[in-house]
């Protein structure tokens, strides 16, 4: 059998990435990938908090401080966050940007690659939000039938 380059053996395990095997990496992508936080975060990052009061208008992607997405994402902890942030940095999907002032100024934007995401995550928020009702009722269908 022939060896392989390092950049050969990537190309071949990219071609083999398949989520229905246990071992593959691209499972826990997909974990984090799912995550509530992750996806109202990038949707603040893009543009659908547009509606929000104060917030960008333009309909693009905008760049955050982290006090903004705290008030805009009601019930996220500081811990969640941050914690969250740094993984859609570490993953290359955010980019986290300081600037030297009293106090330091933190500010957040999708990448080339978080936004080929949230292109895919915001089709997905804006189904939650149409069908919210007709699952809701579902729901009460479901647990009223005594199963």
């Amino acid at each position: 059998m022939a060896t392989m380059t390092a950049a050969q053996q990537r190309a071949q395990a990219k071609v083999e990435y398949d989520a229905f095997v246990a071992a593959c990496p691209s499972r826990k992508l997909l974990d984090r990938i799912s995550d509530k936080w992750v996806t109202l975060i990038l949707a603040a990052l893009g543009s659908d908090s547009a509606h929000q009061p104060g917030a960008c208008c333009a309909g693009g992607p905008r760049v955050m401080r982290y006090s903004e997405l705290q008030r805009l994402l009601a019930g996220v902890s500081q811990k969640m966050l941050t914690q969250t942030l740094r993984s859609l940095e570490r993953d290359g999907l955010v980019s986290r940007t300081v600037v030297p002032t009293v106090p330091v100024t933190v500010s957040y934007e999708l990448t080339d690659l978080g936004l080929s995401l949230y292109e895919m995550m915001r089709g997905l928020k804006a189904w939650a939000e149409v069908h919210m009702d007709e699952v809701l009722a579902n729901r009460e269908t479901y647990d009223t039938r005594g199963a």
